[in-house]
């Protein structure tokens, strides 16, 4: 069986959001930027998955731009988590690095796939 970088960096990414937003919810008594973060973060993995079965390419393609706006979006509230001092620099920088990577793997397989006729 082929290996699905994408896949498994989202899924871990998935159980690190969660764990981000459990560690805000109960040491940072922040629920409403971490809910959202929660959301989109999971939400990135989910439908990559659901990729994996589209009916077409422009499913395909389709499916994976809703990954890659919820990957822009989770970069945002990681973002104003840590501007406004919820989450602190080093647990960011870790989170952002891999969100961004998520979001540049979107990017060039969606390019990729939109290229091929």
């Amino acid at each position: 069986m082929r290996e699905n970088v994408l896949k498994e960096k989202s899924f871990a990414f998935a159980l690190r959001t969660i764990k981000c937003y459990e560690y805000l919810k109960s040491n940072k008594n922040e629920y409403v930027l971490s809910k959202q973060m929660l959301r989109c973060g999971t939400s990135i993995g989910a439908n990559i998955r659901e990729s994996e079965h589209a009916e077409s390419r422009a499913d395909f393609i389709h499916k994976l731009s809703i990954s890659l706006k919820e990957a822009n979006e989770t970069a945002y509230w990681l973002e104003l988590l840590e501007q406004s001092g919820y989450l602190e620099k080093e647990h960011y920088d870790s989170m952002y690095f891999d969100c961004v990577e998520l979001l540049k793997l979107l990017t060039s397989i969606i390019k990729k796939s939109k290229s091929v006729a």
